[in-house]
């Protein structure tokens, strides 16, 4: 069967999904009409009365999903999003409309710029998507950020390239077809009777019926959408750009959760406009391979059965045979995408008003700088309460053994430590020093069920790691409070706090020593020497 065909015969599949509430709704219309004039009698009334029922309330069900297919493709409200006239940003707009044009398609009517690495074109679609109406594009920031120009034109480009009809003239209502099937499969599926369930299963059938039937139009129409974008932005940045994405995605993924959510626990935001502004900042400072490191290792996410999109392999492949032109990708040379706002500083800081919560103005607003050592300490107090808190406890066991009092029960409620009460980190230096780690304190610090009954070298070998961290914990406390340590936003890295350097060079293998089988805090000791001789 030819491409077109095969187009035609989704077509005719679409107008059928619409349809068909057409003919169940005629043909319960008949049925009841029979009922009624032909075949009630007395004898069956209660029979016939249920029948009548059921296909009132089955009617029901069904011009519910028929008002759904009307509303299919309306476009909604977009309350995470800024939305940006040609006024606001015309070079933006400019390239929109220069990708739309090339694709014989119309430039969207409103231009949303969101907070994802993603892009796209929505569209007011009536009769299932067979008729187009108001358009709307979105163009998430991030994207923006690590994007170039050229690139950004490859995308824009593919996207309009969904609507537009490359091969046949109805490869772009197919599209919107999907969608609107797609939209009207989840209304079937928040039915709250039993009887809408049964109606939105036949609708759910027919609707991967068709799904199946139209799927390879629609990945032709991909494969098309990629071709119109090499030739609108040049071959080389088209398959760069598919290159591109999903290390943006992996950075963007990896900046939230390490950059943007730093100070959730601390009920604290970065600077205005820096929550989603601050990734521009990560992607200046690291190169493409640190970039790509970022994804390495992590595996695609499972396509949805029907997604249109061949796998990314497979499309960069089918670009890179296209011959070679004289735009080559430059990505050294190019300019980022973000360059063509203007006030990108404004545009982050609206976006940002738009995406946090209502709660989010309440918390207060710190520097990069004043966030991380915030940070750094709060998780420094965290690691050290448990080793501290054990410390303090077999501190005064051993006092009340001292004056003659009952020791303890073992695994007797432990009696609550003030903050007042915890030890500072000579006092438990001294405590390792008097063999209490592995004879008192290790035992009191939690852990799991199923480590409690380890002995010996297995239970030394599983708290350890915790007694190390907890020990780190103190001693960062000791610096920051001193002075001797530093945040670092590290963009590069990690954030974290810079340490004097003997403290970098000499410090792990202190502790490790601090934390052997046999307690040695000579070197730490050393360490903070030379730190109280420096302050002095």
């Amino acid at each position: 069967m030819t491409f077109r065909l095969r187009a035609v015969r989704a077509l005719v599949l679409l107008a059928g999904f619409y349809l068909m509430g057409v003919v169940l709704l005629a043909a319960m219309a008949v049925l009841d009409w029979l009922l009624v004039t032909r075949l009630f009698t007395a004898r069956a009334a209660w029979f016939e009365g249920g029948v009548l029922t059921v296909t009132v309330l089955l009617a029901v069900a069904i011009l519910r999903g028929m008002f759904a297919f009307l509303r299919a493709g309306r476009l909604r409200p977009v309350p995470h999003g800024v939305a940006v006239t040609p006024q606001d940003q015309p070079e933006l707009w400019e390239q929109v409309c220069a990708a739309a044009e090339v694709t014989g398609e119309r430039p969207p009517d409103e231009l949303y710029l969101v907070a994802e690495v993603n892009a796209g074109v929505a569209e007011q679609s009536r009769l299932l998507g067979l008729l187009s109406g108001r358009r709307r594009m979105f163009l998430g920031l991030p994207l923006l950020a690590g994007l170039t120009v050229p690139r950004l034109r490859a995308v824009l480009a593919h996207e309009f390239g969904h609507y537009g009809n490359l091969d046949t003239r109805l490869g772009g209502v197919t599209m919107r077809g999907r969608e609107a099937v797609l939209h009207t499969v989840e209304v079937f599926r928040e039915g709250s009777t039993q009887l809408h369930y049964a109606i939105g299963a036949l609708y759910i059938g027919y609707a991967r019926m068709f799904l199946r039937t139209s799927q390879s139009v629609a990945r032709h129409q991909e494969l098309a959408a990629d071709q119109v974008a090499a030739r609108h932005a040049g071959r080389d940045a088209t398959a760069a750009a598919l290159r591109t994405l999903p290390v943006l995605d992996a950075a963007h993924t990896h900046y939230l959760e390490m950059y943007a959510a730093m100070g959730g626990p601390l009920g604290a935001l970065p600077p205005v406009g820096e929550v989603h502004g601050g990734f521009r900042r990560l992607l200046a400072a690291r190169t493409g391979e640190r970039l790509a490191a970022l994804s390495a290792g992590q595996r695609p996410p499972r396509p949805h059965r029907y997604d249109s999109h061949p796998p990314t392999a497979e499309r960069i492949a089918l670009i890179e045979e296209l011959p070679a032109d004289d735009r080559t990708d430059g990505s050294a040379d190019e300019p980022a995408a973000l360059t063509l706002l203007h006030e990108p500083d404004r545009v982050f800081a609206a976006l940002e008003a738009r995406t946090l919560p209502h709660e989010a103005v309440r918390l207060r607003r710190m520097s990069w700088d004043d966030l991380v050592m915030a940070r750094a300490v709060a998780d420094a107090e965290g690691w050290s309460r448990p080793l501290r808190l054990a410390v303090a406890r077999t501190l005064r066991s051993a006092a009340q053994v001292a004056d003659g009092a009952a020791l303890a029960r073992r695994g007797a409620p432990a009696e609550k430590v003030e903050d007042a009460e915890l030890p500072g980190l000579e006092e438990v230096l001294d405590a390792f020093d008097r063999g209490l780690l592995w004879m008192e304190v290790a035992d009191r610090i939690p852990k799991p069920t199923q480590a409690a009954r380890l002995t010996g070298a297995s239970a030394r070998n599983f708290i350890r790691p915790r007694v190390f961290d907890g020990l780190a914990g103190m001693i960062h406390l000791r610096l920051t409070g001193t002075g001797h340590a530093a945040p670092d936003i590290a963009w590069s890295g990690q954030p974290g706090l810079t340490l004097p350097e003997a403290w970098e060079k000499d410090m792990d293998d202190a502790l490790d020593a601090a934390v052997a089988d046999t307690p040695d805090t000579a070197p730490l000791r050393a360490l903070l020497a030379g730190t109280h001789r420096v302050s002095a």
